[in-house]
């Protein structure tokens, strides 16, 4: 652990499930940054988890600290563009839990303020570092599979009972596209880049719903297609990650262990961190036919925090651009129209890169 005055020194804005479970000890075990501070109204837990962390009941009491050099958004996703906006404003670096904003226009004006700042903007798509899915972005690289015709992802869980919490609450930004949908899209985009084409079906099917519980998202390719799931009335297990290529099939059961791993108090470093059960890989090429277990590489939620601070104090790459979080609000933006509108719509980007055209309808 390097001394505490070259950490990079955090503040965390929210102390609910998301600051709590998965951004304060991140943060506190990466290795180059520190908890430094926790904006909160639950003062007595977060103070009684990171004793050294001064807390504060405001946010704009917090950047105007002027040690905090980093501010991690970790609040309810109504709230994300307005705090990044306020800390940015403040000179501070900023790391957005995702969904970065609501729609893609705001993530544009967050992007083109941090541009102007020259300040770090990060959206928050930790499962990059997900081990099954650093074991498919591994594969894909190889060619073992040869070339990837369909690739499934399933992030589907069973919770029948519609919770009081504003993750449930569609007036808070709350339900699965925008709760799962970043991760599923982003993790797309990363394999394969932007699609050509966006279909989808959001729902909301248990009893009392106040925000969708059912996505199903179909990016189409010229030579692909993929689907992206997520359910919350799924009492079964079904594959993780599933992908057919021209030499094999890969498939992987079970989510990543390091949400759970959190839960339960165990932090990146310890023993078993990051570990998850193997895959199965197909092979066929010719007369060779080899179907067996394939190692899962190793979760890594902390290289996120890792990279960030390489970025603020090192000038290397950011962990996650803004500029990707805001394709992920495009496509996220177009399927809503397509869940609406009942059809498929085109994505395409013009020449000039910076302009998306996006939006026609397929017939």
């Amino acid at each position: 652990m390097e001394k505490t005055s070259s950490l990079l020194q955090v503040g965390l804005v929210g102390y609910g499930f998301a600051g709590a479970t998965f951004h304060a000890p991140l943060i506190g075990h990466s290795g180059r940054t520190a908890v430094a501070a926790i904006v909160s109204s639950q003062a007595e837990r977060a103070v009684g988890d990171w004793p050294t962390a001064r807390i504060y009941a405001d946010l704009d009491a917090m950047l105007a600290n002027p040690g905090i050099e980093c501010v991690v958004i970790a609040t309810p996703n109504d709230t994300h563009f307005a705090f990044a906006r306020r800390a940015l404003e403040a000179g501070k670096h900023v790391v957005v839990d995702k969904p970065i904003t609501l729609n893609a226009a705001d993530a544009r004006a967050l992007t083109a303020l941090a541009s102007q700042r020259q300040l770090l903007l990060a959206p928050f798509h930790n499962r990059r570092w997900d081990g099954d899915f650093r074991t498919v972005q591994a594969l894909v690289a190889s060619g073992r599979l040869g070339r990837i015709t369909h690739f499934e992802s399933h992030f589907d869980r069973f919770r029948p009972e519609v919770r009081q919490r504003w993750r449930e609450n569609a007036d808070s930004g709350g339900g699965l596209l925008f709760d799962l949908g970043p991760h599923l899209v982003d993790q797309a985009l990363v394999l394969f880049g932007v699609p050509e084409t966006v279909n989808a079906t959001v729902g909301a099917y248990r009893d009392g719903a106040q925000a969708d519980d059912y996505v199903h998202l179909q990016l189409g390719y010229a030579d692909k297609q993929v689907v992206l799931h997520a359910s919350a009335l799924s009492a079964l297990d079904v594959p993780r990650f599933t992908m057919h290529g021209t030499r094999g099939s890969y498939q992987k059961a079970g989510l990543d262990v390091q949400e759970d791993q959190l839960k339960a108090g165990l932090r990146p470093g310890q023993q078993g961190w990051g570990k998850n059960l193997p895959g199965v890989l197909r092979q066929v090429d010719g007369e060779l036919d080899v179907r067996g277990e394939l190692a899962t590489l190793d979760g890594a939620y902390q290289e996120f925090y890792r990279m960030a601070a390489a970025s603020i104090k090192d000038g290397l790459p950011p962990p996650v651009a803004a500029s990707e979080a805001v394709t992920v609000l495009e496509i996220l933006d177009l399927a809503r129209r397509s869940a609406v509108e009942g059809h498929r719509l085109a994505f395409t980007v013009a020449k000039d890169s910076r302009t998306m055209q996006h939006g026609t309808e397929i017939v």
